[in-house]
């Protein structure tokens, strides 16, 4: 189920010669994603813009000129608006909805070339960690079908590790780019908040979220991440901060790096089959060049529960607009106003969504606000407090993406704590705003992939991107 290595650094060259043609190659990729529906990545196929958007840029070729994404295949995960398409957010709460304007990231990759073949299958309102919460079923691992490709942005992960796109977009709140990427085998990054414009994006957690791209090499992360970095004047939360030519700036020498082991990401929870894979990599790094050594972030015991707190809170907030009134789905039959609200919000909203919403509303309540709220936001500058300490010492942080690999479906559904748990290691970069990427890293002794993630300090995902370019090469 897994294809052979397919790239877009390793294609540029030949598309740009026009062999293949970009609307051969994207004829060629329909067929897969009609090949692969079990896998449930796709929510949305595009089979005819995408030829047309292919057609045009063909013409471009032809014309002379290269676009910077010239033909990258790219899946976007349906939480993104593209205009004049469906944005479900996997809820039937906007199942029929139809985006009026493009998100900034989208204008962005189609000027630069690249062409949209389809929006992904994800958790309701990016709500999950499993890819289960979704209107439109689950999404399978392309490793093991009875498997989950991990959440929130499993479809656009599944989408990527099956060949079925060269490139993908999904979104991070609390690990929904990385997670899923070490569970399906590819590279995702989480920029630092700010690094990519939130224009066009669905909030769920506006301080957390982040977009991000997964792909198959890290050139290509690169590549996309060169593409939709900038600051962004419809997005006040974007930073003016220079975006370096990732692709032109990948070194693969990292002797004088110095990088951080934080013993709290290795404690008994972490499975022995992913200690392994991580440590031997660690190793790998230091025959490299790179200086390892051991760091405390004291206060990673508590980056759940901060998290969890903050983010629903959020979450409460920006999920009020869904009332019944100005988006597409209505209660019918109902009898007055208040009527008219509950049910819509009951029967359009997943059980998922709905938990996070009540105990965001909790949270922010008059009597529960300071001893919950005002006490994560005070958790919350601990944590970063932990990092910025952690990156006078080290240029890198490396730990295991998740606790374990992908689950089998099913198997945390019912328990939300444990599922919950599962991006005990990713939250923390959401709750510092500090970039994070995962890299397939090996395999447990399932034959199941293992992540490994690097963190690094704010705006610098080059060293992040180097370093991953190290252990890929």
């Amino acid at each position: 189920m897994i294809a052979e290595r397919s790239d877009y650094s390793f294609l540029r060259t030949r598309l740009l010669n026009g062999d293949p043609s970009i609307s051969s190659l994207v004829s060629d990729y329909l067929q897969r994603i009609h090949e692969h529906t079990y896998l449930n990545a796709f929510i949305d196929v595009y089979d005819t813009w995408a030829l047309e958007q292919a057609e045009s840029v063909d013409a471009k070729i032809r014309g002379g000129e290269q676009p910077g994404l010239a033909g990258m295949i790219v899946a976007v995960k349906d939480n993104i608006c593209i205009r004049s398409t469906r944005v479900t957010c996997a809820s039937k709460m906007l199942e029929s909805f139809e985006s009026v304007y493009d998100a900034s990231v989208i204008k962005k990759i189609r000027d630069a070339g690249a062409v949209i073949i389809g929006k992904t299958n994800m958790d309701e309102f990016a709500m999950g960690s499993s890819t289960e919460n979704s209107r439109f079923g689950v999404v399978r691992n392309p490793h093991n079908t009875e498997h989950v490709s991990g959440g929130s942005s499993g479809g656009s992960a599944a989408a990527v590790a099956a060949d079925l796109a060269l490139a993908a977009l999904g979104s991070d709140t609390g690990g929904s780019i990385r997670q899923p990427a070490s569970f399906t085998g590819v590279y995702g990054l989480k920029p630092t908040y700010g690094r990519v414009s939130r224009n066009g994006l669905v909030a769920f957690a506006s301080s957390f979220d982040q977009i991000g791209p997964f792909a198959r090499s890290v050139s290509d992360i690169a590549a996309l991440l060169k593409v939709i970095a900038g600051r962004d004047p419809y997005d006040t939360t974007s930073a003016s901060v220079p975006v370096p030519d990732y692709p032109a700036r990948l070194n693969k020498d990292i002797s004088g790096l110095t990088i951080g082991v934080p013993e709290e990401y290795f404690t008994d929870d972490l499975e022995e089959n992913v200690r392994s894979v991580i440590d031997t990599n660690i190793e790998k790094l230091r025959e490299a060049g790179a200086a390892v050594i051991p760091l405390s972030l004291p206060h990673t015991d508590y980056t759940i529960a901060a998290y969890y707190i903050l983010t629903t809170a959020e979450a409460s907030s920006n999920l009020a607009r869904y009332d019944g009134v100005r988006y597409t789905y209505r209660a019918d039959d109902v009898e007055d106003l208040s009527g008219m609200y509950t049910r819509t919000r009951s029967e359009a909203f997943g059980e998922e969504v709905k938990r996070r919403i009540m105990l965001g509303t909790f949270v922010l309540s008059s009597g529960y606000y300071d001893a919950y709220y005002r006490k994560a936001q005070k958790v919350r500058r601990l944590i970063k407090n932990d990092f910025d300490a952690a990156f006078t010492k080290v240029d890198c942080i490396i730990t295991p993406t998740t606790p374990g690999t992908a689950f089998r479906l099913g198997e945390k559904v019912d328990d939300p704590l444990q599922m919950y748990l599962s991006d005990v290691y990713t939250t923390s970069a959401n709750l510092a705003g500090i970039p994070g990427m995962s890299i397939p890293c090996g395999y447990d002794k399932n034959n199941l992939p293992v992540g490994l993630q690097i963190l690094g300090k704010q705006f610098d995902e080059q060293t992040l991107l180097n370093t991953a370019y190290a252990l890929e090469t």
